[in-house]
């Protein structure tokens, strides 16, 4: 992908046979879900619109409503003047755009340093993207998942990493869209930029308050009612909740046990915590984006499969520091080995072989993978080099320290170019 290594042709040659081929993958191998989670916002926006109750509607032959809070709701108000086919164009669309946007931000220092052809490293991108499974279940449901994504990148990216004043709005309106992006928000506060937090913290209190002065009906039965009714979002133990709460649910039958789901919430944090303010000592800005969109999809009691788009930053910082590695080294093939297993084990269905499966040693490997997979990349995505003259914050030097001692140092979160 340099750019003397092939001709304008013949790049534009080999991105339409990715093209093709990853269409006629999609074609052959992905679900069908014929845009069911658009279809139940757009349902719910317009029984909403037409005088009923946002939360007492239910998508017709199934038992889903609306589960997000009610600001998620006034943003999607513009469906209730749409047709359904122009609802599917716009939020395919948006998620294309959003997804483009964000594979170009990433890319920006491996681009940069490996004198890759801007264009053609994104497309090739592209391509690998529509076959990832988390990718293809939030495009076919037609899922938020990527907007969020790039609201809270574009926050910590390009406003809280620079210290500018609008750092942490990105984040507030996703929380008040989703609360599972609310993380977010913590991992401001364990890395002391206090700014950020409180605007993030503002943000997302004063979009909840707009939602409870424009649809105070809405707003008290979710928080009071819809919030907490589980039955809203499905059974913990279905196979495409790869969450630590639904490896627990599939470890036995019936009543899952919160003491051991308590226990691997805690290790997992703390893994983060330590990790996460190393990262941001050497303003390691995209670490601390990955480790944290990990956190999230692990440690919320449901994440599906489609939730995994978050795992995109570390896979991508996976290649980035693997290429960056002297050519031949260990360090090279362990982490371009861990990005490609990664990306074929999350891109291949292969946990549903033991969908309805509980109990038993091969069913909790297998069933689990994509949880595996979450937990070996916050484990093992490398920081960045500490920047000379730098300080860890305390707790997190001795994982900084073993980093910089495996891993050849690579450039730090300041070069990124976009």
């Amino acid at each position: 992908m340099r750019r003397s290594s092939l001709s304008r042709g013949r790049q534009i040659a080999t991105v339409s046979a990715l093209a093709v081929a990853a269409l006629v993958f999609v074609a052959l191998f992905a679900q069908r879900h014929g845009f069911f989670d658009l279809n139940v916002y757009y349902g719910a926006v317009r029984f909403w619109t037409d005088g009923g109750e946002i939360y007492d509607f239910v998508r017709p032959n199934s038992t889903y409503g609306f589960t997000y809070p009610p600001f998620a709701a006034l943003t999607m108000l513009p469906m209730a003047v749409l047709s359904w086919p122009a609802a599917i164009v716009v939020s395919s669309a948006a998620t294309a755009l959003v997804t483009w946007w964000l594979l170009r931000l990433l890319l920006g220092p491996v681009i940069a340093a490996q004198r890759w052809t801007p264009w053609f490293a994104v497309a090739v991108a592209l391509c690998l993207v529509a076959v990832y499974e988390p990718m293809r279940e939030t495009f076919l449901f037609g899922q938020v998942n990527m907007l969020l994504l790039g609201l809270v990148a574009a926050d910590l990216l390009l406003f809280t990493r620079k210290g500018s004043k609008w750092g942490g709005v990105g984040i507030g309106l996703a929380t008040a869209i989703k609360l599972t992006p609310g993380i977010f928000i913590v991992y401001l506060l364990i890395t002391k930029r206090w700014r950020a937090a409180a605007m993030a913290s503002g943000t997302a209190a004063a979009a909840t308050l707009a939602a409870g002065v424009v649809a105070p009906d809405a707003t008290r039965e979710f928080w009071t009612s819809a919030l907490w009714d589980t039955d809203r979002v499905g059974v913990l133990s279905f196979i495409s909740n790869q969450s630590l709460q639904g490896v627990v649910a599939r470890l036995t039958a019936g009543h899952p046990s919160k003491a051991l789901w308590a226990v691997l919430v805690v290790a997992v944090l703390a893994v983060w915590f330590v990790r996460s303010r190393a990262a941001v000592a050497r303003g390691d800005e995209v670490a601390g984006l990955a480790f944290t969109g990990i956190i999230g999809v692990l440690i919320s009691p449901v994440t599906w499969v489609h939730h995994l788009v978050w795992l995109i930053p570390a896979l991508v910082l996976l290649v980035e520091r693997g290429l960056e590695s002297a050519p031949g080294s260990r360090r090279r093939w362990a982490l371009l080995g861990l990005a490609g297993v990664s990306y074929v084990i999350l891109s291949s269905r292969v946990v549903w072989l033991w969908e309805g499966e509980v109990g038993g040693v091969g069913t909790l490997l297998g069933s689990n993978l994509y949880v595996w997979v979450c937990l070996a990349l916050l484990c093992c995505t490398p920081l960045a080099a500490r920047p000379a003259g730098s300080a860890s914050p305390e707790g997190a030097a001795q994982l900084g320290d073993v980093d910089v001692a495996a891993v050849r140092p690579v450039r730090g979160a300041k070069s990124v170019r976009v």
